[in-house]
C-alpha cells in the first residue's frame, strides 16, 4: 500500500514548491503514475532518448520525459534500450490519443512493475523530467525520482551543467528551441497588460525572464502561488527557451516551475 506524501510534500503538489527536505523525504513515498491500461505491447526498437517502436510498428512517446542535452542522449539511448528493448511492457495513461506525429503518449509498465520505466530513467538520471503530466502526485513522484538523481550527482546531473544559470543569460540564449532547466533569484516582478515577468536581471531586455500569461496567472494564484510574492525568491523553471532580446521561457504547465527558497 502506497504510504501518504509528507504535508511538506503535499504542498508541492499545489504548485511544485519544493524543498531539499520535501525531495528527499517524497523519493519512498509518492505514489507511481498508474493510470488506466491502454494496451500492451513488445518493444522492438529504440527511436530516441525518449521514444520506442513496439514490434506491431506502433510509436510510443515516453510521457513524463524529456531528452538531455545532445552530447548526453546517445547515453541516454543506452539506458532506454537497457530497460525496455526486446521486452514486453504494458501502456498506461490518461488518453490514448495520438499526438500530431502519431506517436501513443504513455507509461510503460515492465514485468508487473508498480512504477514505470520513465521513473527508472529519471533515478538513473538518464532524461530529465518533463511538464507534460497534470496529475499532481504522479508529477511529485517523477520529480522526486529525478532529484534523486541530481543529488547523487548521477547520469546527466554528474557533469554540472545541465541547469542553467541566470546570472549567464548567453548559455540560456544559446538553448532556443530545446528544453532546458533553469534556477536562479527572482529579482522583479513585473506586469504588462495581461501578462506578468519573472525577471531575473537588472535588465529587463538583455536577461532571463519568464512569462506567465493571464491565463497561468489564475492557475498559479488557484494552487496557493502568490506570484507577486517571487521577488527575491530562488526558482528553478524548465521549458522551451524562446529568445526575445534576451532568453525566455513561458509558462504554460504548473510542473514548470519550482519554489525552491523564501525571502
Amino acid at each position: 500500500m502506497t504510504r501518504a506524501l509528507p504535508t511538506r510534500c503535499r504542498n508541492w503538489l499545489h504548485g511544485l514548491t519544493l524543498s531539499a527536505a520535501c525531495t528527499a523525504a517524497s523519493i519512498s513515498h509518492a505514489a507511481p503514475c498508474m493510470f488506466a491500461e491502454l494496451g500492451e505491447g513488445h518493444v522492438s526498437d529504440i527511436v530516441d532518448a525518449r521514444s520506442v517502436r513496439l514490434s506491431d510498428g506502433r510509436e510510443v512517446r515516453l510521457a513524463g520525459i524529456e531528452a538531455p542535452p545532445a552530447e548526453q542522449r546517445t547515453a541516454a539511448m543506452d539506458a532506454l534500450g537497457a530497460l525496455l528493448r526486446d521486452r514486453d511492457v504494458v501502456l498506461r495513461g490518461e488518453d490514448d490519443t495520438p499526438d500530431r506525429y502519431g506517436r501513443q503518449r504513455a507509461f510503460a509498465y515492465v514485468g508487473g512493475a508498480e512504477t514505470p520505466a520513465q521513473s527508472e530513467l529519471l533515478r538513473q538520471g538518464a532524461v530529465l523530467r518533463g511538464i507534460d503530466v497534470p496529475d499532481r502526485e504522479c508529477a511529485v513522484s517523477l520529480g522526486a525520482a529525478e532529484a534523486e538523481a541530481r543529488i547523487a550527482g548521477r547520469g546527466v546531473w554528474s557533469a554540472g551543467t545541465v541547469i542553467k544559470n541566470t546570472e549567464s543569460p548567453d548559455d540560456i540564449l544559446a538553448r532556443v528551441g530545446l528544453f532546458t532547466v533553469v534556477e536562479g533569484k527572482v529579482l522583479s516582478v513585473r506586469q504588462t497588460g495581461t501578462t506578468t515577468y519573472l525577471n531575473f536581471a537588472r535588465s529587463w531586455t538583455r536577461g532571463f525572464a519568464v512569462i506567465i500569461p493571464k491565463r497561468m496567472m489564475a492557475v498559479l494564484e488557484g494552487a496557493g502561488i502568490d506570484v507577486k510574492s517571487l521577488a527575491n525568491r530562488q526558482v528553478r523553471v524548465r521549458g522551451w527557451v524562446e529568445a526575445h532580446a534576451g532568453p525566455r521561457l513561458e509558462l504554460t504547465q504548473i510542473a514548470q516551475i519550482e519554489i525552491l527558497s523564501g525571502n
